[in-house]
């Protein structure tokens, strides 16, 4: 389930300067939050920022084009990375008074983010030695999980408010959020790594996909992964921001997603495919993962 950030209050009329990528800033210490507001479908506008800057959309729609790669469309709940000093230009095929499309653009201090990748790497190093933590300009958009739509909040929250002690907060929130990000990263590359062999996370999310429709347990990835229960755990949960009894579950949910999509299928029966001996807990989990019940996503789906 996509995780949309809270709505930012639209400039007044007045205060426009322009129609298009209107901006609107707030300076901390170690980062600047700018908000964008564009009322007038425009085409090709160009972009580059002096810093490292995480950009997420708020409403309405651009049409992103970075890295010499195919534009793409960018939505409310999801977030693109981009590094300092890279060009970009951006589409708005739909803005207008009625449906503006409005991001915010959060540019980091590059000593943060160094003095963030160095303290993982002295203090939580990788399960395997050849790997560091890093961002990943490869994965440059992704969707927001609850986790980085939080932090996001909590970064836009702080830099609106005038208390003294704001950079201090900041700090600490965008700390996390980088964290948060690289995690999230993590997890995308390391599920289509081809050399499980040499990195048992890889091997573990390997081995998981490929038996959906059993009972796992968390002992038996902890053996499979040649840890302790405790290790085991602890270094999932590090690396890729999310527990393993809970990546089962998202896991499950995904192939659920395909199954129900077939004509004709049955809950009940994907519930038991899946490996879920209630087919009440299956529907309660579908719900909490995707915001709706199977039965609500069958017929979204078979309507379009």
């Amino acid at each position: 389930m996509q995780h949309k950030l809270n709505l930012v209050e639209l400039s007044r009329e007045a205060n426009l300067q322009t129609l298009v990528e209107n901006r609107t800033s707030y300076t901390l210490e170690r980062c600047e939050l700018n908000v964008f507001e564009t009322y007038s479908e425009s085409y090709k506008v160009p972009l580059t920022f002096n810093d490292f800057v995480i950009t997420s959309m708020l409403r309405g729609k651009k049409i992103m084009h970075l890295f010499d790669k195919k534009g793409f469309d960018y939505l409310p709940g999801e977030t693109v990375i981009i590094p300092a000093s890279q060009a970009i230009q951006i589409d708005f095929p739909e803005a207008s008074d009625e449906n503006p499309a409005q991001c915010i653009a959060l540019a980091i201090d590059n000593d943060q983010i160094k003095q963030t990748i160095r303290y993982l790497n002295e203090y939580f190093p990788k399960a395997t030695a050849d790997q560091q933590w890093s961002l990943n300009y490869d994965e440059y958009h992704f969707y927001n999980n609850e986790e980085i739509s939080f932090l996001i909040n909590k970064i836009i929250r702080i830099c609106g408010e005038g208390s003294k002690e704001k950079d201090v907060l900041a700090d600490l929130t965008l700390k996390e959020l980088l964290v948060r990000i690289m995690q999230t990263q993590n997890l995308k590359t390391i599920g289509r790594r081809t050399d499980t062999n040499h990195n048992p996370l890889a091997y573990v999310i390997g081995y998981i996909r490929a038996n959906l429709s059993e009972k796992i347990s968390i002992n038996s990835l902890s053996s499979k992964a040649c840890m302790s229960k405790a290790t085991f755990y602890r270094l999932f949960k590090r690396e890729l921001g999310i527990s393993p009894n809970d990546f089962i579950l998202t896991e499950k949910i995904s192939r659920a997603k395909q199954l129900l999509a077939r004509p004709g299928s049955k809950i009940a029966a994907i519930s038991y495919e899946l490996g879920f001996s209630d087919a009440n807990y299956f529907i309660r989990v579908f719900k909490k993962l995707e915001g709706i019940t199977p039965g609500s996503y069958q017929v979204q789906f078979s309507a379009l």
